[in-house]
């Protein structure tokens, strides 16, 4: 039985593979192999390998269970601390994360003063700043310095060489040369790009040890994310929004009233688990209160009841997502993230419905006009990953692995209702297939619409639709709502079943073959097969791919559906990747991956821009209610 092994910061493990030599770089992968299963957990909390019968490595993490300094990783044999055996435990242990950032202490001088005054919404604000359009005065983006224009043109090189070698060629050198390369970043205060290169670490991982959780989808956005940030601020054209923040900055904020709004469980690939509430003020403005820790899904499962930790408020999670509080020396976060600074004091006040409270705004607009707002927003915005929409649907039926729904509009689209959190263990995927068990069922949908999917929402909570016959029966103590990540659906919440035929009838049940999907049907996918095989299988995989009659074979329904763009950027790849100029000696005379790199980059790009449109077009109402076709 294999031993839960500690995490391992990453310039760690860098550190320990560049100081292997050539010879034992070849056997670090082998060597790797089965590591964890083979660990032993001490008594004093330190974890053992045995390599044979003299070599022994031993991994003491500190205080708060991590392994962040080379002295914390030991090895018995002769050639330590530059052997195979240490680096090939280091390796073997999970990637730690950087520590949560803690929020930046506001004077209570400052949260006096600032009483009284209101808050923008963050949304606004960071739209405004991306668009050069805030209320202060512009500031002059400050250049990047020179420590900063190495680390990302050292960044771009590392991540250009993964991705020429791909998953097949990707292994611990690879990735020892990607955390080098990330560690440097954050040294010179590039922390979004460190974070890309761990994204993409972790991915190249999760496909070499051919874990359930891995899509090769995801890796080739963080490939795309990665480079794009690297090759950006390598040139030293990139703004604020591509260098990041290393630590959150909480402002005051003044006094504030804030009306809970839903409550959702937070599970990350990294161990971390909790809860966020989101809050709504009287004028609109969005905020959160968040409690995430160390501890998985049991910690995400359990932070639903726990105690909110804002200003001695005697609420738990759950109550504030009902009620409300008023706040005295508020200190907010860009994003709208709620601080417990010491002079933040609260007070608990009654819950609204959404029908009375600042809610009601999020339900009066139609859910294409509030996913057209957030398609428009820059990409770097933080509101167009995590905005709330509202929407009043009719449940037509499961499709497969989502649940149909149409929207209460005239002409309204089809729209695909996946669970927000697919963990078997949390209650939406239980919840939406018992709601799918109602057609006609009027349904208020609260949730997140998932923009790499058509027209399709991740619902966050539901409740009944007000003044409707056929819909949910929530208790009074629920106040309308019933969060899908905490409370569980019952039959008692749902209208008799004597009403289901005639609801049925009238919401019309439509087969899942009628209803289309324009980015699965459009030929863009024979791009993004092309991309994908690049990071599976590195440059010779898209050269190999490309040569004889397939590359006609694939560009030529790009360019009969008009998608002209990308298929010269795809014959464009494809043509780079088997660019191997060599001498008169047979060795490379252009071996620098930057050119593929680019090619690869451009070719990811305008793919994500064209699914983005198609995207836009799938919850655009038509006259016959159809989803529109792909071009």
């Amino acid at each position: 039985m294999s031993t839960e092994l500690p995490p391992v910061a990453p310039e760690v493990l860098a550190e320990a593979v560049e100081s292997l030599t050539a010879r034992l770089r070849k056997k670090l992968d082998d060597a790797t192999a089965g590591c964890a299963d083979a660990a032993t957990r001490e008594t004093d909390g330190s974890v053992t390998f045995r390599f044979g019968e003299d070599a022994v490595v031993t991994l003491r993490p500190g205080p708060a269970g991590t392994v962040t300094a080379a002295a914390q990783a030991t090895c018995t044999c002769l050639l330590a601390p530059r052997c195979l055996h240490r680096a090939a435990a280091l390796g073997a242990a999970p990637l730690a994360d950087a520590a949560p950032p803690e929020p930046e202490p506001v004077p209570e001088s400052a949260g006096s003063a600032a009483a009284g005054t209101e808050r923008a919404p963050a949304a606004a604000s960071a739209e405004a700043e991306a668009e050069g359009a805030s209320d202060e005065p512009a500031e002059s983006v400050p250049a990047l310095t020179a420590a900063q224009l190495g680390a990302a043109a050292a960044l771009w090189h590392a991540a250009a060489e993964a991705l020429a070698a791909g998953v097949t060629a990707g292994g611990a050198v690879v990735q020892a040369e990607l955390l080098r390369a990330a560690h440097t970043a954050r040294l010179a205060g590039l922390p979004r790009a460190e974070a890309a290169a761990l994204r993409v670490v972790r991915g190249l991982r999760a496909a070499r040890e051919r874990r359930t959780a891995h899509r090769l989808g995801d890796l080739t956005g963080s490939f795309r994310e990665l480079l794009h940030t690297a090759g950006v601020l390598a040139s030293g054209t990139a703004g604020p929004a591509l260098t990041g923040v290393s630590r959150r900055a909480y402002t005051p904020g003044g006094s504030l009233q804030v009306q809970g709004l839903c409550r959702e469980p937070v599970l990350s690939a990294t161990g971390y688990g909790g809860v966020v509430t989101h809050l709504l003020a009287p004028d609109g403005s969005r905020y959160s209160i968040s409690d995430v820790r160390p501890g998985g899904l049991a910690r995400a499962r359990g932070a639903g009841r726990a105690s909110v930790a804002l200003g001695g408020a005697t609420l738990d999670h759950a109550g504030l997502a009902r009620g409300g509080l008023r706040i005295v020396g508020a200190t907010v976060s860009a994003e709208g993230r709620l601080g417990a600074g010491r002079g933040v004091k609260a007070t608990p006040l009654p819950g609204a419905a959404w029908t009375d409270g600042p809610a009601a705004p999020l339900f009066a607009r139609p859910a294409a006009e509030a996913v057209a707002e957030l398609l428009a927003a820059p990409a770097e915005a933080a509101e167009t990953e995590t905005a709330l929409i509202g929407c009043d649907v009719t449940v037509v039926g499961a499709a497969g692995d989502h649940l149909l729904v149409r929207e209460a509009v005239p002409h309204a689209p089809l729209l695909r209702l996946l669970p927000a959190h697919p963990h078997p263990e949390l209650p939406h995927t239980e919840n939406l297939r018992r709601i799918a068990s109602y057609p006609g069922l009027r349904l208020r949908v609260l949730g997140r619409p998932d923009l790499d999917r058509a027209a399709t929402l991740r619902p966050v909570a539901v409740g009944p639709v007000p003044g409707a016959q056929y819909t949910l029966r929530l208790p009074e103590d629920w106040l309308g709502r019933a969060d899908l990540g905490y409370d569980r659906l019952q039959g008692e919440h749902f209208p008799a079943p004597d009403a289901a035929t005639e609801a049925a009838g009238e919401a019309g049940p439509v087969p899942a073959a009628d209803a289309p999907d324009p980015l699965a049907d459009a030929p863009l996918w024979r791009v993004r097969r092309l991309l994908e095989t690049g990071v599976a299988g590195g440059r010779r995989a898209v050269a190999e791919a490309a040569r004889g009659t397939a590359a006609q074979a694939a560009c030529g329904p790009l360019r009969r559906a008009g998608l002209t763009a990308a298929a010269d950027l795809a014959t464009a790849l494809a043509a780079e990747a088997d660019r191997r100029p060599r001498d008169a000696f047979g060795r490379l005379a252009d071996p620098s991956p930057d050119g593929y790199a680019w090619a690869w980059l451009a070719a990811a790009t305008h793919l994500a821009a064209a699914e983005r449109s198609l995207v836009a077009a799938s919850w655009t109402a038509t006259p016959n209610g159809a989803t529109p076709a792909a071009p």
